[in-house]
């Protein structure tokens, strides 16, 4: 069974770019343009990874990483925010993101920490 990823983002053009790198990275991936689909999609898929976006009108990133976190406190979160955000970075943190990337990110970067985070079971 492939390893699954939540892309939460409210930009489309991002959500593309990460669904389909990690879909050529061999990952079944879900895509959210905000914390209710992304609490929805939680709920159905179980996702073992989450690229979560920090901005995100409605429901803010912080609240939608503490209800994702009290469906599943095993979930694991990957923090995306605008460059400076520094106490929205720890306030994730705390709440138990593993790790955070400013935005512009390098797509690399990011794939790099996913493998890390959620290596490909053959």
């Amino acid at each position: 069974m492939k390893e699954k990823i939540l892309i939460v983002d409210d930009q489309f053009g991002i959500r593309i770019l990460l669904n389909e790198v990690f879909q050529k990275e061999g990952y079944q991936t879900f895509q959210a343009a905000n914390g209710y689909q992304a609490l929805e999609i939680v709920d159905k898929h179980s996702p073992d990874l989450v690229l979560l976006d920090m901005k995100i009108p409605g429901m803010d990133g912080i609240e939608i990483l503490k209800r994702m976190k009290a469906v599943d406190q095993e979930i694991r979160v990957i923090i995306m925010t605008a460059y400076g955000e520094l106490d929205m970075i720890q306030e994730a943190k705390d709440l138990g993101a593993i790790t955070h990337f400013a935005k512009p990110f390098d797509i690399d970067e990011i794939r790099e920490a996913v493998k890390k985070h959620l290596p490909i079971r053959s």
